[in-house]
């Protein structure tokens, strides 16, 4: 079967009106961010389709009881924000020659201004580090990209190497969040050599979990994916590892996901999963909410 790693043209296994024609990215200057966009541009390279980037930041503020900051030091901050600016759009430039690529720069909160521009895409991609990270001034978190962008979201983990895609682990789960994924990740799915559905749950629901996986390795083949299906009894606490072993023992450097979380006094707060998925990223991780 086709891989991710083969040119656009030799995609003969997975049909051009399932690929992501436009491809969202926030861009940073720092080599912090360097393994995103990486990934961004070699998604568009595959799937022959437009990169976007996206250059926001936002003036931190900064409390002031002394009264000793002035008007100079705001200066100073803008003028920052604005180089961090000049300095994202030079890296996308320099890493996207010969593309067909869209460029956007803005002073605004970055996950706010991804949740803006999401209309624009079918796949954002995210990551680069867990979400103990930068503040909400500079970095889009993956957390917050997943939740408010309504698009699948593509996370690397914070030093990637190059993505291949040849096997992945669909992390099932019999809910909207988890359907979502499963169609949101079939382009990824139809180029995969292998692909197995994990549900893990509690021992006495082995049986029924196993005709769960049953039934979605047969969706999927109808949509031209092999996969196969299995069932892990594990604690909560203990799925996330529990994927990420399934993951080890056949080489796939990706796992699909349903995100679950909602807000809590104005923060997102996340079921288990999603959270040890998000904040101890192994491997790519493809989330949709």
């Amino acid at each position: 079967m086709t891989t991710l790693e083969d040119a656009p043209v030799q995609h003969a296994a997975v049909h051009r009106e399932s690929l992501p024609r436009s491809i969202l990215v926030h861009v940073e200057g720092g080599p912090d961010a360097a393994g995103r966009l990486r990934l961004a541009v070699d998604l568009a390279r595959r799937f022959d389709a437009t990169l976007i980037g996206l250059g926001a930041e936002m003036i931190q503020t900064l409390s002031d009881p002394s009264g000793m900051l002035g008007g100079e030091w705001v200066v100073q901050l803008q003028s920052l924000v604005e180089d961090n600016l000049r300095r994202a759009e030079e890296t996308f430039r320099a890493a996207t020659a010969g593309m067909d690529t869209d460029w956007t720069a803005i002073e605004a909160f970055p996950a706010r201004a991804m949740a803006r521009h999401a209309r624009s895409a079918d796949l954002i991609v995210a990551g680069g580090a867990p979400l103990g990270g930068e503040g909400a001034y500079r970095a889009a978190h993956p957390a917050e990209l997943v939740m408010q962008c309504a698009r699948p979201v593509l996370v690397a983990p914070p030093k990637p190497g190059r993505f291949h895609g040849r096997a992945v682990i669909v992390a099932w789960k019999d809910t909207r969040e988890a359907r979502r994924a499963l169609t949101d990740s079939l382009p990824f799915l139809k180029a995969a050599e292998q692909v197995v559905v994990v549900e893990c749950c509690a021992r006495d629901e082995v049986v029924a979990a196993g005709h769960n996986t049953s039934d979605v390795v047969q969706q999927l083949r109808r949509h031209g994916v092999e996969a196969s299906g299995k069932a892990i009894p594990a604690a909560p606490e203990r799925v996330a590892t529990e994927l990420q072993i399934a993951a080890q023992e056949i080489g796939a450097d990706l796992i699909v996901a349903g995100a679950y979380g909602h807000t809590r006094l104005g923060e997102w707060a996340f079921g288990g999963v999603t959270y040890d998925l998000l904040n101890t990223p192994e491997r790519f991780i493809l989330l949709s909410h």
